[in-house]
């Protein structure tokens, strides 16, 4: 979404499906041979939706075990996602990476918002030396607060110190990008891949 709005003096990245492929399937299909029973798995017991808690903060050692109590048949795969979570990760997003790395050296500063566990962020960014390109990165289990949420919005702007409207923010999820956009920041839906975010970059003049 090329614009003609302030200057754009940061930009923002989501993590998951912008810059990192993420899918459960990724893990459980290892574990799952049966294609029907791994689409159940991943729609009914090891959801988005259930992981999306640990996105807001609520913690692996409450989470598991409620959730093989509802599930106890399926315990053993409930156990993997807490300790085989980096596994639903396969890799970079095609490009992505490389736009990061143009974007730096160039001189642009660079930020992340990302809906990620407190537990799981860690030993994920340690593995990933683009994060140090990053000057700041807002992590939503270690906040508790998590996109689409205003609040999170705010929380970056105090810590990256700028104002919405002078940072572009790039994510996949529609309703994180309406969210920001309504606060006034400048957006990039990331549905054309790398390619569709390097040509609205271009657009904006921010990289060659």
């Amino acid at each position: 979404m090329a614009g003609s709005q302030s200057r754009i003096e940061a930009v923002v990245f989501d993590v998951g499906r912008v810059l990192f492929e993420w899918d459960l399937r990724h893990l459980f299909a290892k574990l799952i041979a049966d294609p029907a029973e791994l689409e159940w798995f991943c729609t009914t017991v090891v959801t988005p939706e259930w992981h999306f808690q640990h996105d807001e903060g609520v913690p692996l050692a409450e989470m598991v075990p409620a959730r093989k109590a509802q599930y106890p048949d399926h315990a053993h795969l409930i156990d993997a996602y807490a300790t085989r979570f980096a596994e639903s990760i396969p890799g970079p997003v095609p490009g992505s990476l490389e736009i990061v790395e143009a974007l730096a050296a160039g001189g642009m500063p660079l930020f992340a918002i990302t809906n990620f566990g407190a537990e799981f962020w860690p030993t994920f960014r340690a593995g990933w030396p683009v994060f140090d390109h990053f000057r700041d990165i807002v992590v939503s289990g270690d906040e508790k607060l998590a996109k689409p949420d205003p609040a999170i919005y705010r929380l970056a702007e105090q810590r990256f110190g700028l104002p919405g409207e002078a940072m572009l923010f790039i994510d996949d999820n529609a309703a994180n990008i309406e969210s920001a956009a309504r606060l006034g920041w400048q957006v990039h839906h990331f549905t054309g891949g790398a390619e569709g975010l390097r040509e609205d970059l271009r657009s904006r003049g921010l990289i060659g």
